[in-house]
């Protein structure tokens, strides 16, 4: 099955999932209907995405677990998405403590509202060291995680100008639908473009990570590429979101609204990883002299 194939599968499942009814039970404490959801895409193997093959897993390339994530942001899924790679929330299966090159098998503890109501926040605590001496395998899984959720982003990026789009439709203002004011028009478009600029970046980290593209095996060019792909990311789905607050008005800071749950993931998942200023000090950093920096 291609990426675009897998991709259209998730959206078709999604799509008939009722998310929107998943995400309120998850943020009102109710996690079943979440872990019914989380097994169904389980089912279709995106759990199992990264994990070796001579683990269980399917040993996919990090181009599926784009594909996989950004479809689970385009829905707003609820959830550990990226986090299941590197650290997991209080309904984990396994929790994972990496500090200092250890990494040890841990227990989630308190547990802390997040700006957005479909991701828990906890505290972990290693109890059982699996592994010392694993400051490439860290780095990498930051990596990983960084590259997923940037993956999310866009998803949420995506989805976002949809919700406008169709809203501008039926929206009148002055007796004419809002979608046809030329501003409308424009700021949509501004964001559209920004959604396709990041798209080749993020698909350039991915081939970096996986050792596919023109800078294969060099693991700081890889980082860097992540790092770009995060920041683009980031810029195009918060343009998506003001964009989208404005299309809809008031209305969309209400949380009745289906527009929130995009808006808030996006909220959340902008600093998550690696905030945006630390992934620009990265590139910066990982430039160097020899690329034309003094």
């Amino acid at each position: 099955m291609s990426g675009a194939e897998f991709g259209a599968v998730l959206h078709e499942m999604l799509s008939d999932a009722d998310v929107a009814g998943v995400a309120r039970s998850w943020a009102d404490g109710d996690l079943g209907p979440g872990r019914a959801l989380w097994q169904r895409l389980a089912g279709l193997g995106v759990t199992a995405l990264a994990v070796p093959e001579k683990r269980g897993g399917l040993g996919a390339g990090p181009a599926d677990l784009v594909t996989a994530c950004e479809e689970l942001g385009h829905h707003a899924v609820p959830g550990p998405v990226a986090e299941s790679l590197a650290a997991g929330a209080e309904v984990a299966g396994l929790v994972l403590l990496a500090a200092d090159g250890v990494v040890s098998a841990g227990r989630a503890g308190e547990r802390y509202r997040s700006v957005d109501p479909g991701r828990s926040l906890a505290e972990v605590r290693g109890e059982r060291v699996v592994a010392r001496g694993a400051d490439g395998a860290v780095a990498r899984a930051l990596d990983f995680g960084a590259l997923a959720c940037a993956a999310q982003l866009l998803g949420a990026g995506r989805a976002l100008p949809e919700a406008s789009v169709r809203h501008a439709r039926v929206r009148e203002q002055s007796g004419r639908p809002v979608g046809a004011f030329q501003a409308v028009k424009h700021r949509l478009a501004d964001v559209a473009i920004g959604l396709e600029f990041a798209r080749p970046l993020l698909g350039a980290a991915a081939a970096a990570l996986a050792g596919d593209g023109p800078t294969a095996g060099d693991g700081p060019t890889a980082g860097r590429d992540v790092s770009a792909a995060k920041v683009a990311c980031v810029d195009a789905a918060y343009r998506a979101a003001r964009a989208a607050l404005q299309v809809h008005g008031a209305i969309g800071y209400t949380a009745e609204h289906e527009l929130s749950r995009f808006l808030l993931q996006v909220r959340a998942l902008v600093p998550a990883w690696g905030t945006p200023a630390e992934h620009r000090a990265r590139v910066l950093r990982e430039l160097g002299p020899a690329e034309g920096r003094p």
